[in-house]
């Protein structure tokens, strides 16, 4: 005979099991005490935080036979008979399965029939967003005018996919995520009634792969018993769900930090080869980046670690600023995206990792050879040239710390340091408007074999003034802009020009007017315009696309 699932043997059957769900269960108490049970109910929330059972234990109270203050007993016969789901006047309609307008319209028919035995006759529709819009067009009429002894139970993890209207005849309630504490604590439980000798940290190693299902957790958990005859420990949980030892991933973290890609890479490549889901390797490195965030930004109290590992993920989070960790965050989450589609596992987040290290380094860029120092052959013949600003660029001052705050350091760290000059490079003393402009064209070139739409980007902007080591570059499109103030365009962008200048620069970005001129200079060919646009282009080099054709608006416009 087969054994029961551990989460349907545990399923609570009061509300007084129920985890993690105080604000429903608290309510639908006090509308019970008070007679004040609706007609209708929406539970929204992710999977496994408890809908369908509380659903359930609500129909039981309502129909139970002991003393109001009782309700559920889980002992008079109705009670029994909803638990095990034998109950006819308990209805549980999978929508998933059942999304036609026929299924509904024969709920329909059946509703007016009074209740076998029971009060009320407890209509229980589960994944509803499944139902179809005429499904829920025939619904609707249901719920607004229901007979007195039904009953609706509406669950869903997708509230945004059902109808206002239906939305409007419900009273909503919203289950959230199951904390790490109270999952770990149920499966204490679970493991003493059980028998079972397993370590706390295995426990929370569960309940975090959970990630706030206890349906999960508990299914887990009883993978885990059935992989063990003796103490089930972390090292054991680890090599069962694929999961990464933390020492691994602050290793990871240590190779960021020091800019060290090579051993990263290595290590990534270590991991996954011993038989590492590559996702599980980025959900572990991105919950550790998440504890070094609320270490620097909220305190220790909310980063549940030992001892040791709290004392080095202190000193990594000295070396990494709030607002570095962001973005790293934010890279490494879109890692774990594409690592859902990609061919080759690992790629995603090796790309990830380098392009972190690569970003950190914005303003100490790897050196470059300056393969045309011509600049700094002048230098010492021609006095510092004065910056003269282009036709049809913006008469604005130099640009300052106030105007442009996309280059200011935020609060609380130290201002940003001038990038010093590797040897043979000098810094950028003797840089003129004129040398910039008069070598764009080359500094476009050199882009391309890197970045094609870095270059395209490129070619709808000009330089408009120069200051010291500040190359100042002026865009006709927010953006154009927008993009080249990307760390890791803006390095590209600064290591050409030194490349082609012969000196250590600096880029900073601001908004310029098209002038007559310039309007002139655009290709006539609107084809040909197309083909050109950068952000074209770009969908082109990214997605693969192509201009297939250029169609006139009514206006008479382009497109």
């Amino acid at each position: 005979m087969a054994t029961q699932a551990l989460y349907r043997r545990w399923r609570p059957q009061t509300f007084d099991e129920v985890i993690g769900q105080e604000h429903v269960v608290q309510t639908l108490r006090n509308a019970l005490a008070s007679g004040r049970v609706a007609h209708a109910y929406l539970f929204t929330g992710p999977r496994g935080t408890g809908k369908t059972s509380v659903a359930r234990i609500l129909a039981k109270a309502v129909n139970c036979l002991a003393p109001q203050d009782q309700r559920p007993c889980n002992e008079c016969h109705i009670c029994r008979a909803m638990s095990d789901g034998s109950h006819l006047d308990l209805v549980e309609i999978d929508a998933a399965s059942n999304t036609g307008v026929d299924d509904v319209r024969d709920l329909r028919e059946k509703i007016n029939f009074a209740p076998n035995e029971a009060r009320r006759k407890v209509y229980v529709i589960d994944e509803v967003h499944m139902l179809s819009n005429a499904a829920f067009n025939a619904l609707l009429k249901t719920l607004e005018e229901p007979p007195a002894h039904a009953l609706f139970v509406l669950a869903t993890t997708e509230p945004h996919k059902i109808p206002e209207t239906i939305l409007s005849r419900c009273q909503r309630f919203d289950f959230r995520r199951v904390g790490v504490e109270q999952i770990v604590a149920k499966l204490e439980r679970i493991c003493q009634a059980e028998g079972a000798e397993v370590e706390r940290a295995a426990l929370e190693a569960i309940a975090r792969a959970a990630t706030g299902s206890l349906r999960d957790a508990e299914s887990l958990l009883d993978q885990v018993l059935a992989f063990a005859d003796e103490r089930i420990t972390l090292e054991l949980v680890q090599r069962l769900l694929g999961a990464t030892a933390q020492e691994t991933v602050a290793d990871l973290v240590d190779a960021l930090i020091a800019g060290d890609t090579a051993r990263g890479l290595h290590r990534i490549n270590e991991t996954v080869d011993g038989g590492v889901d590559p996702r599980q390797l980025t959900r572990q490195l991105l919950e550790y980046l998440r504890n070094l965030l609320l270490l620097r930004t909220a305190g220790e109290d909310l980063v549940n670690v030992t001892a040791e590992m709290r004392q080095r993920m202190r000193e990594q989070a000295k070396a990494l600023p709030p607002e570095q960790l962001t973005t790293v965050i934010r890279r490494f989450g879109e890692a774990e995206f594409n690592l859902k589609v990609q061919a080759q596992p690992q790629l995603p987040l090796e790309l990830a990792f380098v392009e972190v290290v690569l970003s950190r380094g914005a303003r100490e860029p790897a050196p470059i050879p300056a393969e045309s120092p011509r600049v700094a052959e002048r230098a010492a013949a021609a006095p510092p040239a004065a910056s003269q600003p282009v036709a049809g660029a913006t008469t604005a001052p130099p640009v300052a710390a106030a105007e442009a705050p996309d280059t200011r350091e935020p609060a609380g760290t130290a201002p940003a340091q001038p990038v010093a000059a590797e040897e043979g490079t000098p810094v950028a003393a003797h840089v003129s408007l004129d040398d910039v402009q008069r070598n764009w064209a080359e500094v476009l070139a050199a882009i391309r074999p890197h970045s094609r739409m870095v270059e395209a980007l490129l070619k709808d902007c000009r330089p408009v003034r120069v200051q010291g080591d500040v190359v100042t570059l002026g865009f006709f499109y927010p953006f154009h802009r927008q993009r080249i103030e990307e760390p890791k365009h803006r390095t590209l962008v600064e290591q050409m020009l030194q490349r082609v200048l012969g000196a250590r620069v600096r880029v900073e970005c601001t908004m310029i007017e098209k002038t007559e001129e310039v309007q002139k200079r655009r290709p006539k060919d609107k084809y040909r315009q197309a083909v050109e646009d950068p952000v074209i282009q770009a969908a082109v080099e990214k997605f693969g696309a192509r201009v297939v054709g250029v169609e006139s608006t009514p206006s008479g416009d382009e497109e």
